[in-house]
């Protein structure tokens, strides 16, 4: 791209994923030059949005000039040369995995599985991005790196946990991240930083070297601007390893497809209630609740059958909480420095340690019933429509010198609608869905039965097309950054 006019440098932050490979294969730009771009956007935003807790600089200029040599000799992939960046919870060769947390780490001698698929794909890994601790909280702050902040707001937090990935792609950083979600952490960072976040079936994307995450609560997905993008990397990452716990039957059918064809005539529930939340009542925000409204009306306008109704929740939080806290305990096993942990971590490690063994093994018995239960929703309906959260993004510092109870309270009346597909193990796709008066994103979830990832692909994308939402930047990327705020840097080898 030698010579192109600056706005056309410009305009290869928002190109997304498979512009950006298309442009690499007819030569228009060349791999070292667009991650080039990337490296620089992240140096040139850290200050503001701390999105990054290491890059990968000399590293992924290497693996761009490979990429240009391949390209070069008429070798293609589906994101040969494309700059993307994973969260800190994945391991990727050569680079600590921290999860949030401090401590002196040892670097990863070989790849995560996941990652060894999108390095096949021809993907070339910028950097890790920020994560709160062992992705407890839908807010991405902690002392291990500063706070990130959303592109949208800098006074508001892109959502947790994966919220270092949601900042990186609405700023143009990157055209897509991997992200993680054991209670909503793609989902809700997509909601409030306007983006595509794909949370596919459990096992769908191998978390080897894990047989499986948080007692099977955790599954990796994609996040992007557009739903395409986020199904072109999720076919890249898709697939698992020999041994993982969890492995789906194929879906016959590519994801970057179904974002490429017409939707049947579908059956959506318009479901607002939320979980049962006894000790912590979590009321709907009333513009959250206009715009689902709203995205219910256009579907209905697409000529979707469209009705309100009531998910069977139940007592679906009895299964939870041990498989969460469990999890937390299993991670923080691994932590060089446990003792420098936030508190309210060590406090549910304890918890999860209390709740191991038969109680944790009753909690995962109830997942059977809880199916059973949740897919008589889908024998009237094909998939359902819910609200992601029930606020709009959280301040920055929300958290801040909350004790654990009063930690928990705040995230379940925010957030209280994604965790029951976790529970489950089915597939759920956030959508943008507006911003409020102020300019803060909100989001709204296509949630189905197991394995529909395709349909919800295919409907989302039909909504993007009426809706336009990857239009809309945020005023915070790359060239116009304001509020900027000194965080602490990137590790590692910046750019």
């Amino acid at each position: 791209m030698s010579g192109a006019p600056a706005a056309t440098c410009g305009e290869l932050a928002f190109a997304g994923l498979a512009r950006q490979a298309d442009l690499l294969a007819r030569g228009e730009v060349s791999a070292a030059e667009l991650v080039q771009r990337s490296l620089d956007a992240i140096v040139a935003t850290q200050g503001t949005l701390n999105a990054f807790r290491c890059v990968r600089g000399p590293t992924a200029r290497q693996e761009a000039e490979q990429a240009d040599r391949r390209l070069a000799a008429g070798e293609r992939a589906p994101l040969l040369g494309v700059p993307v960046a994973i969260k800190d919870d994945v391991d990727i060769a050569g680079e600590t995995t921290e999860f949030g947390c401090r401590g002196a780490f040892e670097s990863k001698r070989t790849d995560s599985e996941a990652v060894r698929r999108l390095k096949a794909a021809g993907a070339v890994i910028v950097g890790k991005t920020t994560s709160p601790e062992l992705g407890q909280w839908p807010i991405t702050e902690g002392s291990a790196f500063g706070v990130t902040r959303n592109p949208w707001h800098p006074g508001h937090t892109p959502g947790g946990s994966s919220g270092g990935s949601a900042a990186a792609v609405a700023a143009g950083l990157v055209a897509g991240a991997l992200g993680s979600d054991g209670l909503g952490s793609i989902r809700i960072p997509a909601a409030w930083t306007h983006l595509v976040g794909i949370k596919p079936q459990r096992g769908r994307i191998s978390t080897w070297p894990d047989r499986e995450a948080f007692n099977g609560l955790t599954c990796i997905g994609p996040l992007a601007r557009t739903v395409a993008d986020a199904a072109l990397l999720l076919d890249a990452a898709a697939g698992n390893h020999a041994g993982d716990a969890h492995c789906p039957p194929s879906p016959g059918e590519a994801f970057a497809d179904a974002a490429h064809r017409e939707p049947r005539r579908l059956r959506i529930a318009v479901a607002l209630k939320p979980p049962y939340t006894p000790f912590a009542p979590a009321p709907l925000h009333p513009t959250v609740r206009e715009q689902v409204r709203r995205l219910a009306d256009v579907l209905a306008g697409l000529g979707h059958v469209v009705e309100d109704a009531e998910l069977p929740y139940g007592v679906f939080g009895v299964g939870v909480l041990p498989r969460s806290v469990a999890g937390v305990s299993a991670w923080a096993r691994r932590l060089p420095e446990p003792a420098a942990l936030d508190p309210r971590t060590r406090h549910n490690a304890r918890v999860g340690w209390l709740l191991g063994g038969p109680v944790l093994r009753a909690a995962r018995a109830l997942e059977a019933p809880m199916r059973w239960q949740m897919s008589r929703v889908f024998t009237r309906f094909d998939v359902v429509l819910t609200p992601t959260t029930a606020q709009p993004p959280l301040p920055v510092g929300a958290i801040d010198r909350l004790s654990d109870w009063e930690t928990d309270k705040l995230m379940i009346a925010s957030c209280p609608y994604t965790w029951p597909w976790n529970v489950l193990g089915w597939p759920g796709v956030n959508v943008p869905a507006g911003l409020t008066d102020q300019g803060l994103p909100l989001g709204a979830q296509l949630l189905g039965p197991a394995g529909s990832e395709l349909e919800l692909i295919s409907l989302a994308a039909a909504l993007e097309d009426a809706e336009r939402w990857h239009e809309h930047r945020p005023p915070n990327t790359v060239g116009h950054q304001t509020h900027a705020i000194e965080e602490t840097p990137p590790d590692a080898d910046r750019p």
